[in-house]
Protein backbone atom coordinates (compact mmCIF):
# COMPACT_ATOMS: atom_id res chain seq x y z
CA UNK A 1 0.00 0.00 0.00
CA UNK A 2 1.48 3.27 -0.91
CA UNK A 3 2.56 5.02 2.34
CA UNK A 4 1.13 8.70 2.11
CA UNK A 5 3.55 10.51 4.04
CA UNK A 6 6.39 9.65 1.80
CA UNK A 7 4.66 11.28 -0.94
CA UNK A 8 6.04 15.05 -1.93
CA UNK A 9 3.92 17.64 -0.84
CA UNK A 10 4.35 20.23 -2.90
CA UNK A 11 6.16 22.84 -0.35
CA UNK A 12 9.62 21.93 -2.14
CA UNK A 13 11.41 24.41 -4.41
CA UNK A 14 10.25 22.54 -7.17
CA UNK A 15 7.25 20.05 -8.12
CA UNK A 16 7.73 16.31 -10.00
CA UNK A 17 5.17 16.70 -12.54
CA UNK A 18 4.10 13.37 -14.44
CA UNK A 19 2.74 14.71 -18.16
CA UNK A 20 0.37 12.44 -19.71
CA UNK A 21 0.86 12.76 -23.44
CA UNK A 22 -1.33 11.48 -26.04
CA UNK A 23 0.50 14.06 -29.06
CA UNK A 24 -1.44 16.63 -28.72
CA UNK A 25 0.45 19.64 -29.33
CA UNK A 26 0.71 21.45 -26.12
CA UNK A 27 2.79 18.26 -24.19
CA UNK A 28 5.70 19.42 -26.27
CA UNK A 29 5.81 22.51 -24.97
CA UNK A 30 4.92 21.89 -21.45
CA UNK A 31 7.78 19.40 -21.60
CA UNK A 32 10.21 21.76 -22.65
CA UNK A 33 9.15 24.19 -20.51
CA UNK A 34 9.71 22.19 -17.64
CA UNK A 35 13.03 21.39 -18.31
CA UNK A 36 13.80 25.10 -18.79
CA UNK A 37 12.89 25.18 -15.74
CA UNK A 38 14.56 22.55 -13.44
CA UNK A 39 10.80 20.88 -13.04
CA UNK A 40 11.51 17.39 -12.64
CA UNK A 41 9.29 15.41 -14.62
CA UNK A 42 8.60 11.93 -16.35
CA UNK A 43 6.38 11.47 -19.75
CA UNK A 44 3.90 8.82 -19.75
CA UNK A 45 2.91 8.48 -23.79
CA UNK A 46 -0.62 6.88 -24.08
CA UNK A 47 -0.60 7.17 -27.72
CA UNK A 48 -0.11 2.88 -27.85
CA UNK A 49 -3.30 1.55 -29.64
CA UNK A 50 -3.05 -1.36 -28.41
CA UNK A 51 -3.15 -0.65 -24.70
CA UNK A 52 -5.37 -3.07 -22.87
CA UNK A 53 -6.89 -2.03 -19.40
CA UNK A 54 -4.31 -4.12 -17.42
CA UNK A 55 -1.43 -2.30 -19.49
CA UNK A 56 -3.12 0.65 -18.44
CA UNK A 57 -3.25 -0.26 -14.98
CA UNK A 58 0.34 -1.27 -14.50
CA UNK A 59 1.79 1.77 -16.56
CA UNK A 60 -0.08 4.05 -14.54
CA UNK A 61 1.00 1.79 -11.02
CA UNK A 62 4.54 2.03 -12.01
CA UNK A 63 4.96 6.01 -12.76
CA UNK A 64 2.85 6.50 -9.69
CA UNK A 65 4.89 4.75 -6.96
CA UNK A 66 8.14 4.91 -9.07
CA UNK A 67 8.39 8.67 -9.70
CA UNK A 68 5.78 9.88 -6.70
CA UNK A 69 4.65 12.92 -8.51
CA UNK A 70 3.49 15.61 -7.00
CA UNK A 71 0.84 16.09 -9.34
CA UNK A 72 -0.30 14.37 -12.80
CA UNK A 73 -0.90 16.77 -15.64
CA UNK A 74 -2.70 16.81 -18.78
CA UNK A 75 -4.17 18.42 -21.21
CA UNK A 76 -7.83 18.12 -22.32
CA UNK A 77 -8.22 15.33 -20.15
CA UNK A 78 -6.25 13.56 -22.73
CA UNK A 79 -5.23 9.99 -20.97
CA UNK A 80 -8.34 10.29 -18.14
CA UNK A 81 -10.43 7.34 -19.12
CA UNK A 82 -14.14 7.51 -19.38
CA UNK A 83 -15.38 4.84 -16.30
CA UNK A 84 -12.61 6.25 -13.72
CA UNK A 85 -10.05 3.84 -13.37
CA UNK A 86 -7.52 6.91 -13.70
CA UNK A 87 -9.57 8.81 -11.24
CA UNK A 88 -9.24 5.68 -8.93
CA UNK A 89 -5.49 4.83 -9.20
CA UNK A 90 -5.15 8.97 -8.29
CA UNK A 91 -7.30 8.57 -5.23
CA UNK A 92 -5.57 5.74 -4.11
CA UNK A 93 -2.02 7.71 -4.37
CA UNK A 94 -2.78 10.76 -3.20
CA UNK A 95 -2.22 12.08 -6.15
CA UNK A 96 -3.93 15.66 -7.46
CA UNK A 97 -5.03 15.76 -11.26
CA UNK A 98 -3.53 19.05 -13.28
CA UNK A 99 -5.94 19.39 -16.15
CA UNK A 100 -5.64 21.83 -18.70
CA UNK A 101 -8.26 22.24 -21.22
CA UNK A 102 -7.53 24.57 -24.35
CA UNK A 103 -10.75 23.17 -25.75
CA UNK A 104 -14.58 23.50 -24.53
CA UNK A 105 -14.50 21.13 -21.45
CA UNK A 106 -17.98 21.13 -21.64
CA UNK A 107 -17.94 18.92 -24.65
CA UNK A 108 -14.82 16.86 -22.92
CA UNK A 109 -16.23 16.35 -19.41
CA UNK A 110 -19.76 15.36 -20.41
CA UNK A 111 -18.18 11.85 -21.64
CA UNK A 112 -16.58 11.13 -18.54
CA UNK A 113 -17.75 9.55 -15.39
CA UNK A 114 -16.59 9.76 -11.90
CA UNK A 115 -15.25 13.00 -12.41
CA UNK A 116 -14.67 13.71 -8.85
CA UNK A 117 -13.02 10.27 -7.28
CA UNK A 118 -10.07 12.37 -7.67
CA UNK A 119 -8.08 15.20 -5.66
CA UNK A 120 -8.99 17.72 -9.03
CA UNK A 121 -7.80 21.12 -10.65
CA UNK A 122 -9.43 22.33 -13.81
CA UNK A 123 -7.63 25.18 -15.69
CA UNK A 124 -9.25 26.38 -18.97
CA UNK A 125 -8.31 29.10 -21.58
CA UNK A 126 -10.97 30.67 -22.03
CA UNK A 127 -12.37 32.77 -18.36
CA UNK A 128 -16.27 32.06 -19.67
CA UNK A 129 -16.15 28.96 -18.59
CA UNK A 130 -14.57 29.08 -14.83
CA UNK A 131 -18.42 29.45 -13.17
CA UNK A 132 -19.98 26.78 -15.34
CA UNK A 133 -16.99 24.39 -14.84
CA UNK A 134 -17.63 25.23 -10.96
CA UNK A 135 -20.98 24.96 -11.35
CA UNK A 136 -20.43 21.52 -12.64
CA UNK A 137 -19.39 20.50 -8.83
CA UNK A 138 -15.54 20.83 -9.11
CA UNK A 139 -13.74 23.29 -6.71
CA UNK A 140 -10.83 24.31 -7.94
CA UNK A 141 -11.32 25.40 -11.24
CA UNK A 142 -8.51 28.87 -12.68
CA UNK A 143 -8.59 30.67 -15.80
CA UNK A 144 -4.90 29.97 -17.46
CA UNK A 145 -4.65 31.44 -21.05
CA UNK A 146 -3.01 29.76 -23.74
CA UNK A 147 0.77 31.07 -24.94
CA UNK A 148 3.52 30.55 -26.64
CA UNK A 149 7.15 28.84 -26.72
CA UNK A 150 9.70 31.42 -28.47
CA UNK A 151 12.27 28.59 -28.44
CA UNK A 152 10.36 26.25 -31.16
CA UNK A 153 8.12 29.31 -32.98
CA UNK A 154 10.63 30.95 -34.78
CA UNK A 155 11.33 31.06 -38.40
CA UNK A 156 14.54 28.40 -38.83
CA UNK A 157 14.71 28.14 -42.73
CA UNK A 158 17.35 29.75 -44.68
CA UNK A 159 15.76 30.71 -47.84
CA UNK A 160 12.06 31.79 -47.64
CA UNK A 161 9.39 29.12 -49.56
CA UNK A 162 8.04 31.95 -52.10
CA UNK A 163 5.03 29.79 -53.00
CA UNK A 164 4.24 30.88 -48.92
CA UNK A 165 3.98 34.67 -50.18
CA UNK A 166 0.90 36.31 -49.84
CA UNK A 167 -0.59 40.40 -49.17
CA UNK A 168 -3.02 38.43 -46.50
CA UNK A 169 -3.26 34.70 -45.57
CA UNK A 170 -5.97 32.59 -43.27
CA UNK A 171 -4.49 28.95 -41.64
CA UNK A 172 -7.62 27.01 -40.40
CA UNK A 173 -9.87 24.15 -40.59
CA UNK A 174 -13.25 24.92 -42.87
CA UNK A 175 -14.83 22.30 -40.29
CA UNK A 176 -16.57 21.02 -43.11
CA UNK A 177 -15.83 17.19 -42.54
CA UNK A 178 -15.86 17.74 -38.80
CA UNK A 179 -19.62 19.24 -38.56
CA UNK A 180 -20.66 16.05 -40.78
CA UNK A 181 -18.99 13.31 -38.86
CA UNK A 182 -20.58 15.26 -35.58
CA UNK A 183 -24.00 14.85 -37.30
CA UNK A 184 -23.37 11.05 -38.03
CA UNK A 185 -21.97 10.39 -34.69
CA UNK A 186 -25.26 12.46 -33.02
CA UNK A 187 -27.80 10.98 -35.59
CA UNK A 188 -30.65 13.07 -34.66
CA UNK A 189 -34.16 13.02 -36.21
CA UNK A 190 -34.52 14.64 -39.93
CA UNK A 191 -36.28 17.52 -37.77
CA UNK A 192 -33.85 18.08 -35.19
CA UNK A 193 -31.15 17.74 -37.96
CA UNK A 194 -32.73 20.79 -40.37
CA UNK A 195 -33.67 22.69 -37.15
CA UNK A 196 -30.03 22.52 -35.99
CA UNK A 197 -28.92 24.13 -38.89
CA UNK A 198 -30.73 27.29 -37.96
CA UNK A 199 -29.73 26.75 -34.15
CA UNK A 200 -26.08 27.22 -35.53
CA UNK A 201 -26.30 29.94 -37.14
CA UNK A 202 -28.18 31.64 -33.98
CA UNK A 203 -25.50 30.41 -31.95
CA UNK A 204 -22.62 31.59 -33.76
CA UNK A 205 -24.64 35.03 -33.55
CA UNK A 206 -24.99 34.83 -29.99
CA UNK A 207 -23.06 35.15 -27.30
CA UNK A 208 -24.09 31.68 -25.48
CA UNK A 209 -20.84 30.24 -24.83
CA UNK A 210 -22.66 26.72 -24.41
CA UNK A 211 -24.85 25.31 -27.81
CA UNK A 212 -26.82 22.50 -25.51
CA UNK A 213 -28.07 25.78 -23.07
CA UNK A 214 -28.95 28.12 -26.19
CA UNK A 215 -30.71 25.41 -27.69
CA UNK A 216 -32.46 24.74 -24.20
CA UNK A 217 -33.67 28.55 -24.10
CA UNK A 218 -33.89 30.03 -27.12
CA UNK A 219 -35.63 26.91 -29.38
CA UNK A 220 -37.64 25.39 -26.20
CA UNK A 221 -40.15 23.23 -28.71
CA UNK A 222 -36.50 21.05 -29.87
CA UNK A 223 -35.71 20.60 -26.41
CA UNK A 224 -38.04 17.17 -26.05
CA UNK A 225 -35.93 15.79 -29.24
CA UNK A 226 -32.97 17.42 -28.11
CA UNK A 227 -33.26 14.87 -24.81
CA UNK A 228 -33.91 12.12 -26.30
CA UNK A 229 -30.17 11.74 -28.00
CA UNK A 230 -29.43 8.71 -26.02
CA UNK A 231 -26.42 7.76 -24.97
CA UNK A 232 -25.26 11.23 -23.89
CA UNK A 233 -22.83 10.81 -26.22
CA UNK A 234 -24.83 11.61 -29.01
CA UNK A 235 -25.94 14.85 -27.35
CA UNK A 236 -22.50 16.01 -26.52
CA UNK A 237 -22.09 15.14 -31.00
CA UNK A 238 -24.67 17.08 -31.42
CA UNK A 239 -24.14 20.03 -29.18
CA UNK A 240 -20.07 19.99 -30.91
CA UNK A 241 -21.89 19.64 -34.53
CA UNK A 242 -24.07 23.23 -33.41
CA UNK A 243 -20.60 24.47 -32.38
CA UNK A 244 -18.69 23.33 -35.40
CA UNK A 245 -21.36 24.33 -37.89
CA UNK A 246 -21.30 27.82 -36.63
CA UNK A 247 -17.92 28.15 -36.87
CA UNK A 248 -17.76 26.91 -40.47
CA UNK A 249 -20.77 29.51 -41.10
CA UNK A 250 -18.90 32.18 -39.41
CA UNK A 251 -15.44 31.32 -41.12
CA UNK A 252 -16.86 31.22 -44.31
CA UNK A 253 -18.37 34.88 -44.07
CA UNK A 254 -15.22 35.89 -42.59
CA UNK A 255 -12.91 34.60 -45.38
CA UNK A 256 -15.26 35.83 -48.10
CA UNK A 257 -14.64 39.27 -46.94
CA UNK A 258 -10.85 38.97 -47.89
CA UNK A 259 -11.17 37.80 -51.35
CA UNK A 260 -10.66 41.18 -53.05
CA UNK A 261 -7.40 40.99 -51.71
CA UNK A 262 -5.96 37.35 -53.08
CA UNK A 263 -5.88 35.19 -49.94
CA UNK A 264 -3.77 32.19 -49.52
CA UNK A 265 -6.02 30.03 -47.51
CA UNK A 266 -3.83 26.81 -45.80
CA UNK A 267 -6.11 23.79 -44.34
CA UNK A 268 -8.48 21.16 -45.04
CA UNK A 269 -9.91 20.11 -48.32
CA UNK A 270 -13.15 21.41 -47.36
CA UNK A 271 -12.89 24.57 -48.61
CA UNK A 272 -12.47 24.09 -51.93
CA UNK A 273 -15.90 22.53 -51.44
CA UNK A 274 -17.07 25.81 -50.11
CA UNK A 275 -15.17 27.99 -51.85
CA UNK A 276 -15.25 26.62 -55.11
CA UNK A 277 -17.82 28.90 -57.47
CA UNK A 278 -15.37 31.57 -56.26
CA UNK A 279 -12.04 33.06 -57.89
CA UNK A 280 -9.08 35.22 -56.32
CA UNK A 281 -7.85 32.84 -53.88
CA UNK A 282 -5.18 30.61 -53.66
CA UNK A 283 -5.39 27.16 -51.65
CA UNK A 284 -2.47 25.38 -49.99
CA UNK A 285 -2.95 22.04 -48.01
CA UNK A 286 -2.56 22.22 -44.31
CA UNK A 287 1.19 22.46 -43.06
CA UNK A 288 3.03 21.53 -39.92
CA UNK A 289 2.63 23.39 -36.66
CA UNK A 290 6.00 22.85 -35.65
CA UNK A 291 8.03 22.59 -38.97
CA UNK A 292 6.29 25.01 -41.51
CA UNK A 293 4.23 27.65 -39.66
CA UNK A 294 7.01 29.48 -37.88
CA UNK A 295 8.58 30.27 -41.06
CA UNK A 296 4.92 30.79 -43.13
CA UNK A 297 3.41 33.49 -41.13
CA UNK A 298 5.97 36.07 -41.45
CA UNK A 299 5.74 35.77 -45.66
CA UNK A 300 2.16 37.52 -44.77
CA UNK A 301 1.92 41.13 -44.58
CA UNK A 302 -1.40 40.06 -42.35
CA UNK A 303 -2.25 37.23 -41.00
CA UNK A 304 -5.97 37.03 -40.56
CA UNK A 305 -7.70 34.92 -38.02
CA UNK A 306 -11.61 34.20 -37.33
CA UNK A 307 -11.90 32.52 -34.18
CA UNK A 308 -13.82 28.94 -33.57
CA UNK A 309 -16.84 29.38 -31.74
CA UNK A 310 -16.58 26.76 -29.31
CA UNK A 311 -15.09 30.53 -27.52
CA UNK A 312 -17.29 33.51 -27.54
CA UNK A 313 -14.88 35.39 -25.07
CA UNK A 314 -11.38 33.96 -25.48
CA UNK A 315 -8.58 34.17 -27.87
CA UNK A 316 -6.87 31.15 -29.90
CA UNK A 317 -3.44 29.82 -30.45
CA UNK A 318 -2.43 32.24 -33.32
CA UNK A 319 -2.96 35.09 -31.57
CA UNK A 320 0.31 34.12 -29.50
CA UNK A 321 2.04 32.70 -32.61
CA UNK A 322 1.99 35.32 -35.13
CA UNK A 323 3.86 37.45 -33.05
CA UNK A 324 6.12 35.05 -31.94
CA UNK A 325 7.19 34.74 -35.14
CA UNK A 326 7.83 38.74 -35.87
CA UNK A 327 4.61 38.81 -38.20
CA UNK A 328 1.40 41.07 -38.11
CA UNK A 329 -2.05 39.55 -37.31
CA UNK A 330 -5.56 40.64 -38.11
CA UNK A 331 -7.85 38.81 -35.68
CA UNK A 332 -11.48 39.43 -34.23
CA UNK A 333 -11.67 41.02 -30.82
CA UNK A 334 -12.80 38.85 -28.07
CA UNK A 335 -13.59 40.01 -24.53
CA UNK A 336 -10.51 38.56 -23.10
CA UNK A 337 -8.41 39.99 -25.47
CA UNK A 338 -7.94 43.26 -23.74
CA UNK A 339 -6.24 40.99 -20.36
CA UNK A 340 -3.50 40.12 -23.11
CA UNK A 341 -2.78 42.73 -25.27
CA UNK A 342 -3.24 46.03 -25.97
CA UNK A 343 -5.25 47.03 -28.62
CA UNK A 344 -4.21 49.03 -31.39
CA UNK A 345 -0.84 49.21 -30.37
CA UNK A 346 -0.14 45.23 -29.83
CA UNK A 347 -2.79 43.81 -31.98
CA UNK A 348 -5.36 44.66 -34.69
CA UNK A 349 -9.16 43.28 -34.20
CA UNK A 350 -12.02 43.76 -36.07
CA UNK A 351 -15.29 43.91 -34.10
CA UNK A 352 -17.39 42.37 -36.31
CA UNK A 353 -17.00 40.67 -40.16
CA UNK A 354 -17.83 44.19 -41.85
CA UNK A 355 -14.77 46.07 -41.04
CA UNK A 356 -12.67 43.21 -42.05
CA UNK A 357 -12.68 44.93 -46.21
CA UNK A 358 -11.40 48.83 -43.92
CA UNK A 359 -8.35 47.21 -41.80
CA UNK A 360 -6.86 44.97 -44.26
CA UNK A 361 -6.95 47.28 -46.65
CA UNK A 362 -5.24 50.23 -44.06
CA UNK A 363 -2.70 48.07 -43.30
CA UNK A 364 -1.80 46.28 -46.81
CA UNK A 365 -0.82 49.98 -47.56
CA UNK A 366 1.23 50.73 -43.79
CA UNK A 367 3.98 48.39 -43.77
CA UNK A 368 5.59 50.60 -40.86
CA UNK A 369 2.43 50.08 -38.51
CA UNK A 370 2.77 46.63 -39.30
CA UNK A 371 6.18 46.26 -38.43
CA UNK A 372 5.50 47.93 -35.24
CA UNK A 373 2.40 46.46 -33.48
CA UNK A 374 4.24 42.98 -34.66
CA UNK A 375 7.02 44.15 -32.54
CA UNK A 376 4.99 45.66 -29.24
CA UNK A 377 2.96 41.93 -29.65
CA UNK A 378 6.32 39.65 -30.21
CA UNK A 379 7.99 41.84 -26.96
CA UNK A 380 4.89 41.28 -24.81
CA UNK A 381 4.38 37.73 -25.94
CA UNK A 382 8.36 37.51 -24.47
CA UNK A 383 7.33 39.13 -21.51
CA UNK A 384 4.19 37.59 -20.30
CA UNK A 385 2.72 35.14 -22.38
CA UNK A 386 5.56 31.59 -22.89
CA UNK A 387 4.59 28.40 -21.54
CA UNK A 388 7.01 29.01 -19.06
CA UNK A 389 5.22 32.00 -17.95
CA UNK A 390 2.07 29.17 -17.59
CA UNK A 391 3.55 26.67 -16.26
CA UNK A 392 4.87 28.87 -13.51
CA UNK A 393 1.21 30.03 -12.82
CA UNK A 394 0.11 26.45 -13.29
CA UNK A 395 2.28 25.34 -10.38
CA UNK A 396 1.61 27.79 -8.37
CA UNK A 397 -2.17 27.29 -7.80
CA UNK A 398 -1.36 23.10 -7.59
CA UNK A 399 0.77 24.75 -4.54
CA UNK A 400 -1.94 27.08 -3.35
CA UNK A 401 -4.59 24.19 -3.57
CA UNK A 402 -2.89 21.26 -2.59
CA UNK A 403 0.56 21.85 -1.50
Amino acid sequence: MHDSQDRPTLRGATPRILLLTSQYFLIGELEAACGRMGVDHRVVNLDAREMNLDDFVNLMTEALSGFRPDFVLTVNHLGVDHEGVLASLLNRFETPLASWFVDNPHLILGAHQNLFDAPTALFTWDADTVESLKGLGFANVFHLPLGADPTRFTPRRAEPVEAWRAPISFVGNSMLAKTIKRIEAANPSPRLLQAGMLVARAFGESGEPLAGSFLRREFPELTEEYEALRPRSRQLAFDTFITWQATMLYRLDCVRRILDFNPLIVGDPGWKELLKDVDGWRYHAELSYYSDLPDFYPLSDINFNCTSQQMKGAVNQRVFDVPCAGAFLLTDHRRQVEDLFEPGAEIVCYAHPDEILGLVDLYLNDPAARKRIAQAARKRVLAEHTYDHRMASLIESMRATFG
